[in-house]
């Protein structure tokens, strides 16, 4: 699938010097799909390196949140980490 701006949304803006702004994003695309260069190009202009993605995605039915950041957007290209899965450990 493609980017889909109804997914995204703000969680803290950056409002002076270079501090990192932070987003999230749902979708039903895999983690894999979502951190190749060129997913976010939609919204090149709202993100920039060291920007922090908190992302909800699926594989095959099951969710899975990641957090990964910008590092590199060219302005036209935005690339983003692979990110590091946060864990869902549940043992009761």
């Amino acid at each position: 699938m493609a980017f889909d701006s109804a997914g995204f949304a703000t969680i803290a803006a950056s409002k002076a010097g270079n501090a990192p702004s932070m987003y999230s994003y749902t979708t039903a695309d895999a983690i894999t799909t979502v951190r190749v260069a060129g997913y976010f190009n939609a919204i090149a202009s709202i993100l920039k390196v060291g920007d922090l993605i908190y992302c909800q995605t699926s594989t095959g039915g099951t969710r899975a949140a990641t957090l990964t950041w910008v590092n590199a957007n060219d302005g036209t290209t935005v690339d983003v980490t692979d990110g590091t899965t946060i864990s869902a450990t549940d043992s009761d």
